[in-house]
């Protein structure tokens, strides 16, 4: 059941070269590859309201993830339901993926002390690769379950 709370990985795809604002981060150049923003969800309606929230284009942003949502493909969300926040951990793993960069610090960061919540990849990050990282970092806890949109 997708209301409860949880983490969750959204994948986007980038087939462009653009600048992009992002808030107060300022302006970043985006490039074509895979984007991958870790984040929680412990608010009313948990992982569904989150996920509902991130496939719309948000007409007012709230979140640095928001500003990235009209120019990015939202592809598929990874995301996996407890009652503790594994989004630094989940950031943690992904940065340590083959290919990964960091493209904008501080993004999705303002409130830890993570470098950033958003990687990009030359190539689709393989879930199967996540969790095996995952895994080893939080003592087996890697139930995921994925969610391809259209």
């Amino acid at each position: 059941m997708l209301t409860k709370h949880g983490t969750y990985a959204l994948i986007l795809a980038s087939s462009s070269d653009r600048p992009v604002q992002i808030g107060k981060l300022g302006q970043f150049r985006l490039q074509p590859g895979y984007y991958v923003y870790t984040g929680s969800a412990f608010g009313p309606g948990g992982i569904q309201a989150r996920i509902a929230h991130h496939v719309r284009i948000s007409q007012r942003p709230h979140w640095h993830i928001d500003y990235l949502r009209p120019v990015l493909h939202l592809d598929e969300v990874w995301y996996s339901y407890d009652s503790e926040k594994h989004e630094h951990r989940w950031a943690d793993a992904l940065k340590r993926l083959k290919g990964a960069r960091l493209p904008v610090p501080g993004f999705g960061a303002s409130d830890c002390n993570c470098r950033s919540h958003l990687m990009l990849f030359p190539t689709r990050p393989a879930v199967r690769s996540f969790r095996d990282r995952l895994r080893a970092k939080l003592n087996g806890h890697a139930r995921i379950f994925t969610r391809k949109l259209k």
